[in-house]
This record gives structure tokens, sequence and C-alpha cells, in this order.
């Protein structure tokens, strides 16, 4: 697949989310879980998503930690294992990917590869919007890197 990578001024995004760490193997599971969990927390609250899902990871020996859950306008209370985070604003680069989950780390090697070429850094962990739901047959996500100039 060609990406595009594309240089943009995000605002910063208040999110609830539900945090965790994972084996590789258990992101998916992991990631409806968390979904379903932060979905109930923040209706029994009156407060609906303000965008599409977001997780975003770190690697570490062995797996991932994972903060997964939904963009929110709207204060949330903590409850259970539902907190607040903050997605960064500031100059992103995002990557569009249309096709398998388990594909998406073309996305970021595109990214990585933009950064390269335009002498830019990454400046904190990178986090993927999913667009569409595993059901759809091509979903899309969209792969969000924050970044400079060096």
């Amino acid at each position: 697949m060609d990406y595009q990578v594309e240089r943009m001024e995000l605002e910063p995004q208040q999110v609830a989310v539900v945090r965790g760490e994972v084996p590789h193997d258990g992101v998916a599971g992991f990631l409806g879980g968390a979904f379903g969990e932060v979905m109930g927390t923040i209706g029994a609250q009156g407060v609906s998503p303000s965008g599409p899902p977001i997780a975003r990871y770190e690697i570490h020996e062995g797996g991932f930690r994972i903060e997964a859950g939904f963009p929110v306008a709207s204060e949330v209370r903590p409850m259970g294992r539902v907190e607040l985070a903050m997605l960064p604003g500031g100059p992103t680069l995002t990557v569009l990917h249309t096709g398998a989950y388990d594909q998406v780390a073309a996305a970021y090697q595109a990214a990585e590869a933009w950064l390269a070429e335009h002498d830019w850094e990454p400046t904190g962990a990178a986090w993927e919007a999913y667009l569409d739901g595993p059901e759809v047959p091509e979903p899309r996500t969209v792969v969000h890197v924050p970044a400079r100039p060096r």
C-alpha cells in the first residue's frame, strides 16, 4: 500500500481510557473490553464520545502498555479502571491505513521514513484512531505521530 504522510496541527484532546499491559497476542481482546468499559462508564455519566475510539501503545519486553478509549468533550469522573488522559496537541504526522489491523505497522514505517527524510523527530507516543469496526472488510485506521523538526 502506498501511504501518504500528512503534517497536521492538533489541539490537545481529553480521552477517557482504560490502561493495561498485554502480551503481543492480547491486544484485540484488551481493546474490545476497554472500549466497552469506557462506553459503559461515560454513558452512565451522560457523556458521549466526541470522536472515534483510540489506542496508544508503548512497546515493552513481552508486549504492550496500552491506553484505549474514546475522546470526550465533557468531564468524566474516573470509575473502576476508567480514567482521564490527554492526547497531545501540536505538530503531528498522520497516516491513513486501510486494511487489516495486523498490517498497520506499515503505516508506522511510512511515518518513520518521513521523519528521517525531513529531519524530524517524534515527541511522544503515537496513537491510533479506528474509523471503522473490525466487522468492516477493509477497516480504516489513522496513525498519529507527534513530531517536530530536529
